[in-house]
C-alpha cells in the first residue's frame, strides 16, 4: 500500500475512536439517548459496535481498492478458494473489535478485560477493539484480546460439534420408518397416516425457491432442453 492509504486508514481509525470518546462522554453525563426497550448503557455498546465495524470496513475498502489484483492471496479471496475481503482488511488494515458472546470484551481482572486498563475504562482499546493490523503486528495487550476470542471459539467448536451430531442422531433415530407413500401421504412402518401430504404443502423444500416453486424457470429449462 502507499503512504497515502496508511495516512487515510489511520486518519479513519482516529475519527472512529474520537466518535466513540464523544458517545462515552454523553454516557457519562447522562445526555445519551437510549433506543426503545434498551438501558443507557446497552445503548452505548450497541453505538459503539457499530462505529468500530463501520471502521474497520472502511479500512477494509481502502485496501480492497489499491490491492494488487495478481497477488496471490488477492487471487484465493476473489476465486472463494479461501478467505474474504475482511481477511484482507484485517491483514493491511485493521482488525477490527473482537468480540466475545456477541459483546465487546469487558471480563477478565475486577471490573477491567487486563490489569494494564484502568477500572471502568469504556474506550474502544480497552475493550478489545484492534487499531493494528497483522502485517505491521499487535501490542501486547491486542495479542491477549486476540487470544481470548480465539480460546472461545475453539471451545464454542467443540463443544457444538457433539451437540449438534447427537442431535442429528437423534432425529434420524426418530424418523427413520417415516416415508412419502405413493398417494403423498407421510406414514410410519405400521403404515399409519402421520401427514396426509409431506410437510403440511407437499412442497420438495430442496427444489423451492423461498418456499415457492418458480414454474417459469422450470418451463424455461424444459423448453431450453427441447
Amino acid at each position: 500500500m502507499h503512504e497515502e492509504d496508511r495516512t487515510k486508514i489511520t486518519e479513519i481509525l482516529k475519527n472512529s475512536e474520537d466518535h466513540v470518546n464523544e458517545l462515552i462522554e454523553k454516557y457519562t453525563k447522562g445526555e445519551l439517548e437510549a433506543l426503545p426497550g434498551w438501558t443507557m448503557a446497552e445503548t452505548l455498546e450497541l453505538k459503539i459496535l457499530e462505529l468500530l465495524n463501520k471502521a474497520r470496513n472502511e479500512t477494509g475498502k481502502v485496501v480492497a481498492k489499491h490491492i494488487n489484483k495478481e497477488s496471490p492471496i488477492s487471487i484465493m479471496v476473489e476465486s472463494g478458494a479461501r478467505g474474504t475481503r475482511i481477511n484482507l482488511a484485517q491483514i493491511a488494515g485493521c482488525v477490527g473489535q473482537q468480540a466475545l458472546r456477541g459483546r465487546r470484551i469487558e471480563r477478565g481482572f475486577n471490573e477491567r478485560p487486563l490489569s494494564c486498563f484502568r477500572r471502568r475504562d469504556l474506550k474502544s482499546k480497552a475493550r478489545g477493539f484492534i487499531g493494528s493490523n497483522f502485517k505491521t503486528g499487535l501490542t501486547p495487550s491486542e495479542f491477549f484480546f486476540m487470544a481470548m476470542t480465539g480460546r472461545d471459539s475453539l471451545m464454542d467448536t467443540a463443544l457444538r460439534t457433539p451437540k449438534s451430531g447427537y442431535l442429528y442422531r437423534r432425529l434420524a433415530n426418530a424418523m427413520q420408518d417415516l416415508k412419502v407413500e405413493y398417494d403423498q401421504t407421510v406414514r410410519d412402518a405400521s403404515r399409519k397416516v402421520v401427514q396426509y401430504s409431506y410437510g403440511e404443502d407437499g412442497m420438495d423444500v430442496s427444489k423451492s425457491e423461498g418456499g415457492t416453486i418458480n414454474v417459469k424457470r422450470i418451463i424455461n429449462h424444459v423448453l431450453r432442453e427441447e
